[in-house]
């Protein structure tokens, strides 16, 4: 059997693929969200894609792409509201995420069925065994298309991740920039949700950067331990999840926790 044939028919092969394929990507982006301080974004966008998985368990088609889409519309109409309003982000934020996860209870109350529940239970806690090859391949080129974006622009998204002003003096176009990335984190978030669970996920976000930050000396040093941190956080909670049969999401988070923990200490280590 061909080696993509084999991953494409082993559920275990899919998940592990799927993890190594996002976990790195939302790594990276945490890094910029962190000091955009936008580390309650990842929290937003994964309860408000609880509407979005309704919505596809109602119309009985796979969920990823219809969360994937309500996690876009939710980025998009934060970007819009930022501009004509004066609230702040995270009031904004905090009223569309609220307000899509109340619809999405809302409509699988309504449904009730052991089905559904089941799909509620795998969006709040992650399933990644469950992930299909098409969720594979859909997840495998959104990455591809955001990690190329993200290498093309770093030096643009470092300079608008620090100041908008300086950015804008650096010639950087702020809007576009900004709209971008709230795009990226809403896409990579929502197939975060997938691995670990809306509940979860924004963990993806912070804790493989903030763990990085403790032994990284510079800001590229910061992104490649972001990756290297992420990927083994994901292969530990994977392997454990297996093992022990349990839900994704809390062994690839307690994993990443470790890690921080561990990086801490050679940090104040290596600082005393």
């Amino acid at each position: 059997m061909e080696p993509l044939s084999f991953v494409l028919a082993d559920p275990v092969s899919r998940a592990f693929a799927a993890g190594m394929i996002i976990a790195p990507l939302i790594g990276t982006l945490g890094v910029f969200a962190a000091l955009k301080r936008m580390a309650l974004f990842g929290e937003g966008i994964g309860h408000a894609s609880l509407a979005g998985v309704a919505v596809a368990v109602i119309g009985g088609v796979s969920a990823l792409p219809v969360a994937l889409a309500w996690g876009l519309c939710i980025a998009y109409a934060m970007y819009r509201l930022e501009r004509s309003t004066r609230l702040p982000s995270d009031t904004i934020l905090a009223i569309l995420f609220t307000t899509s996860m109340a619809v999405g209870i809302v409509l699988f109350g309504a449904l009730g069925g052991a089905q559904d529940f089941e799909a509620l239970e795998e969006a709040l806690f992650g399933s990644i065994l469950s992930v299909g090859g098409g969720d594979l391949a859909l997840t495998a080129l959104a990455a591809l298309g955001i990690g190329a974006w993200v290498i093309h622009a770093r030096r643009s998204l470092t300079f608008l991740s620090l100041s908008q002003e300086s950015a804008a003096v650096s010639g950087v176009n702020v809007r576009l920039h900004t709209l971008l990335l709230y795009l990226s984190l809403a896409a990579a978030i929502v197939f975060g949700v997938k691995l670990v669970g809306l509940i979860l996920v924004s963990a993806l976000l912070i804790i493989p950067s903030a763990a990085a930050r403790q032994v990284a000396r510079t800001f590229r040093g910061t992104l490649i331990m972001t990756v290297l941190l992420s990927e083994l956080a994901m292969i530990l909670g994977l392997f454990a999840s297996i093992r022990f049969d349990l839900p994704s999401g809390a062994p690839i988070v307690l994993a990443a926790s470790g890690l921080f923990a561990a990086c801490a200490i050679v940090g104040r280590v290596r600082g005393s």
